[in-house]
């Protein structure tokens, strides 16, 4: 999605949200800003189609954070309706949780730099997640399943990031995606000894 594709479709609701767009462009953000976080949400899967809400969201955080990656999660939020809707379907539906330690000892490896956060984990803490991770995947795989893990706010980007490397198409999905009314099942966790 190139910048150009970004002013088009921001052009294409202009006229029926003009208030919005004119608070957000360029005053808040701008079209390279906003392209970064499309290309966050589509790399995931997540469907760009409710662009109205996504650039309320935009205009609701900017202010408070310039960090794309935040910025990204504060939309899945919003968005949580159509993801949810994606994911879960009214059925009971299983899926693999985080052990809370193992997301604080996450949340204490993160790097804060002027380019924005990383993950600074212990390689061989991540080779367990990784051992344990592929255990539970095959969990539900071997049920015939899609493998969805299910993390805290905080932790899900960072999580997402770490595990691409093995599991590219491995959807991980927050607490606060999730609609109300999804009835879920955790039938295992990824955790580290």
């Amino acid at each position: 999605m190139s910048r150009q594709d970004v002013q088009n479709l921001v052009g294409n609701i202009r006229e029926a949200n003009s208030v919005l767009i004119e608070e957000l462009v360029p005053k808040m953000m701008n079209y390279g800003e906003i392209q970064k976080v499309l290309s966050n949400l589509l790399r995931e899967g997540v469907s760009i189609r409710d662009l109205v809400t996504i650039l309320e969201t935009l205009a609701d955080y900017a202010q408070i954070t310039r960090d794309s990656d935040m910025l990204t999660e504060y939309v899945r939020q919003a968005l949580k309706r159509s993801i949810s809707r994606k994911y879960f379907a009214g059925e009971m539906n299983s899926v693999i949780t985080v052990d809370p330690n193992l997301e604080q000892q996450i949340m204490q490896s993160v790097t804060q730099t002027e380019q924005g956060s990383y993950l600074a984990l212990d390689p061989a803490i991540t080779q367990q997640i990784f051992d344990n991770l592929s255990s539970e995947v095959n969990k539900l795989t071997s049920m015939g399943r899609q493998p969805i893990i299910l993390t805290s706010p905080v932790v899900r980007a960072y999580f997402k990031r770490l595990v691409e490397p093995i599991a590219p198409d491995l959807v991980v999905l927050s607490y606060n995606e999730l609609e109300a009314n999804a009835e879920i099942q955790s039938i295992g966790m990824v955790s580290i000894a």
